[in-house]
């Protein structure tokens, strides 16, 4: 954490937070509307300061943040974790959407299924065919 700063553009914290593995992907996050500073949509170029909450929604998890601290520059996990606070029913929430996930993959569905296979396509075919 920087204690110099006073604060720091949204984009930027989100991707020094390790939210996003690219710059360029936190700012189509944010300009997405999957990014909520204080309850409102942010802007990339969005001042944020210590104190402020964020909802961040990245593919089908959540997180209910409030900043916490702020550095200058991107630093390994453990440290970016320190950046931020989560709420206790976010995390809850979290995990119980990672342990939904998990159990779906084990049991063999997936989100579109695999492709069809050579056989599948002439079966799918016939039975199409069957039924005109």
């Amino acid at each position: 954490m920087d204690p110099s700063r006073s604060s720091m553009r949204l984009d930027k914290w989100l991707w020094v937070a390790r939210f996003f593995k690219a710059r360029s992907l936190a700012v189509e996050a944010v300009k997405g509307g999957k990014v909520y500073l204080n309850g409102q949509r942010g802007k990339p170029g969005k001042e944020i300061k210590p104190g402020d909450g964020l909802r961040i929604r990245k593919d089908s998890l959540e997180w209910e943040v409030e900043i916490v601290g702020l550095a200058a520059q991107r630093r390994p996990a453990p440290e970016a974790m320190r950046l931020y606070r989560e709420s206790e029913q976010s995390k809850a929430r979290r995990e119980q959407m990672l342990v939904e996930q998990r159990l779906l993959r084990e049991a063999g569905h997936t989100l579109g299924g695999p492709r069809p296979t050579k056989r599948d396509r002439r079966q799918i075919h016939r039975f199409s065919e069957d039924s005109d």
